[in-house]
């Protein structure tokens, strides 16, 4: 089947060039004056440019935007995090195909979401779709891995993994506003689920389930 045709395998940690790419994006965002306004609006994407201007390189870059240092610096570390091993167990090229479909996957979800909702000025920017898959996808291939949030408490990767699936749950449902774009969190877990069925033939919950019987 084409579409599970492996790649070659070979590890050439190309999550650091994500990272230093995002960093370099972000420095240049903090410029004053047209560079950083014009990175700004052609980079986020906004449903209303895609409509009215067909600003479809949006689904790609909006990743690549952040909104202070906060937002990139925990992006990152999650990135760094998670990204490193995944690639290591899959391999680069695999790792750069995964991480950018669910990437662009995220954001044209999340404009169907927009779209019937009604909701077309928002500015969805970030690589938290992106990396939410790859925490997904680091949880299938190391599902023994524990997790020490804040450094302390120890969780396995897929309880982790389903903990922030009813996290993200209840922040998109509560009703509650929010700059966070939840609703993005969970087409991130959602299109790094299908990958591994469809693309790599592997049912993460069964790999989960046989690892926890």
């Amino acid at each position: 089947m084409f579409l599970r045709k492996p790649f070659r395998y070979e590890f050439k940690r190309f999550t650091l060039v994500l990272i230093a790419v995002n960093f370099i994006v972000f420095a240049l965002q903090c410029l004053s004056g047209e560079i950083a306004y014009w990175i700004k609006v052609l980079g986020a994407m906004i449903p209303r440019l895609i409509i009215q201007n067909k600003f479809i390189w949006t689904f790609f870059t909006y990743m690549f935007i952040h909104a202070d240092f906060t937002h990139i610096f925990f992006n990152m570390i999650g990135l760094y995090m998670f990204g490193i091993h995944l690639e290591r167990a899959i391999g680069s090229k695999e790792f750069r195909l995964f991480y950018f479909t669910c990437g662009i996957l995220s954001g044209v979800l999340s404009f169907v979401y927009y779209y019937f909702n009604n909701v077309f000025s928002i500015s969805l920017i970030g690589a938290s779709g992106a990396i939410y898959a790859v925490m997904f996808g680091f949880a299938v291939c190391y599902p023994r891995a524990i997790i020490r949030i804040w450094g302390i408490i120890p969780v396995p990767a897929p309880i982790l993994v389903i903990i922030y699936i009813f996290i993200e749950l209840y922040y998109s449902f509560s009703g509650r506003s929010s700059n966070v774009a939840h609703y993005t969190h969970l087409f991130g877990l959602l299109t790094a689920y299908l990958y591994f069925v469809i693309r790599m033939g592997i049912h993460p919950i069964k790999i989960w389930k046989n690892n926890y019987r």
